[in-house]
C-alpha cells in the first residue's frame, strides 16, 4: 500500500537547517512493528504517524516514534505536525491563515496555534502539555565534564549548575562555561552511565550566543541517538522552562526567550520559550518555532 509522507526541516524559516521530520498520513492497517520499521527506514530522530482524533473536536493523534522506540511527547513533531496539518486542513488555495488546533500525543492533548506564511512555511506555538518536574540527579561536575569531553572549570557559569527536568523527556541540563566551551564538546560512551545515571538525554546551554536577541545557545546529546547530536530538540526546551526559572529567578509576568541550537551540525536552529511567573514559579510556558516543508513523496509497505 502507498502513503503518502512529508518531510519538514522544523525551527528554521528555509530548507536545510533546523530538524527534519517525517510525517507519515496513510496509516490504515500500520501495526507498532510496522511503525517502527517504516521510522527506522527514515532515520531521522523522529518519525510522526497522523491518525484519527479520538475527540472529534481535535484536529489529530499522533505517534511519535524515533529509529529506535517509541516516545509520548517530542517538540519538534509537534510543531512541525501542527503546520503541516493545518496547512492541510485549510487548502491549497489559502496562502496566510491563523488557525487553532489540538493534536492528541500520549502525554496528552496539545493545544497549538498556527501561522501559515505560504504553501510551504508556517510557524507554530503550543502549550506545554504539563509543567517541567523535577527528578533527582548526583551533581557530580567532574563525572560529568569527562563524558562531554570537557573540564570540570567548564561546566557551570554564574548560579546555573547540573540539574534534572523532564516536560515529557527526562533530560539532564548542563550549563557550560561560554560558547568556546561549549563547541568542543565529543561525547564519551562509555562514561555516560557514571555521569548521568538512567538519563540518556544531555543538554548542554550557555548563555553566550552566536547571534544577536537571543538568550541561549545549547546542544543536544542522547543515548537514544546512539550519542548523536540533535539539531533543536523542543521538549527539552519545554523543560529547560524549569531550569531558567530555577536559576534565573523570574517573579512575576511573561518572559520570552529565544534559543539557538543546532549550530554546530550546520542546521541552524531557533526554538522560542514563552514563559509565564507568578509568585517567584512558573505556571505555564509553551515553546514554538517555523516549519518549512521540503519534500513529499509515498512509501510502499
Amino acid at each position: 500500500m502507498s502513503r503518502r509522507y512529508f518531510v519538514l526541516d522544523v525551527f528554521a524559516d528555509a530548507p536545510l537547517g533546523g530538524n527534519p521530520l517525517a510525517v507519515v498520513l496513510d496509516v490504515d492497517g500500520l501495526g507498532d512493528t510496522d511503525m517502527q520499521r517504516i521510522a527506522r527506514e527514515f532515520n531521522l530522530s523522529e518519525t510522526v504517524f497522523v491518525f484519527p482524533s479520538t475527540n472529534p473536536v481535535h484536529l489529530a493523534r499522533l505517534r511519535i516514534f524515533t529509529p529506535t522506540t517509541e516516545v509520548p511527547f517530542a517538540g519538534h513533531p509537534t510543531v512541525g505536525s501542527a503546520v503541516l496539518l493545518a496547512r492541510l486542513s485549510v487548502g491549497n488555495d489559502v496562502d496566510e491563515f491563523e488557525k487553532v488546533i489540538v493534536l492528541e500525543e500520549k502525554v496528552g492533548a496539545i493545544r497549538c496555534g498556527v501561522w501559515g506564511r505560504g504553501p510551504r512555511i508556517g510557524h507554530a506555538i503550543f502549550d506545554l502539555p504539563r509543567l517541567p518536574e523535577e527528578l533527582p540527579m548526583t551533581d557530580n561536575t567532574g563525572a560529568m565534564a569527562g563524558a562531554l569531553g570537557l573540564t570540570a572549570s567548564e561546566i557551570g557559569f554564574e548560579n546555573h549548575r547540573p540539574s534534572a527536568y523532564s516536560a515529557g523527556l527526562p533530560t539532564c541540563f548542563v550549563p557550560v562555561r561560554n560558547l568556546a566551551a561549549i563547541s568542543k564538546i565529543v561525547p564519551q560512551p562509555g562514561l555516560w552511565q557514571t555521569a548521568f545515571g538512567v538519563v540518556g538525554n544531555v543538554y548542554a546551554y550557555t548563555r553566550e550566543t552566536v547571534g544577536l536577541g537571543r538568550h541561549f545557545h545549547a546542544r543536544m546529546f542522547s543515548s537514544m541517538l546512539n550519542f548523536g547530536e540533535d539539531p533543536a530538540t523542543g521538549s527539552a526546551a519545554a523543560a529547560f522552562a524549569s531550569v531558567v526559572q530555577a536559576f534565573d529567578a523570574h517573579l512575576a509576568g511573561n518572559r520570552k526567550l529565544v534559543i539557538e541550537q543546532g549550530f554546530e551540525m550546520g542546521r541552524p536552529s531557533l526554538i522560542t520559550l514563552d514563559m509565564d511567573t507568578a509568585g517567584g514559579k512558573l505556571v505555564a510556558a509553551r515553546v514554538g518555532g517555523d516549519a518549512v516543508i521540503v519534500a513529499t513523496g509515498t512509501i510502499d509497505i
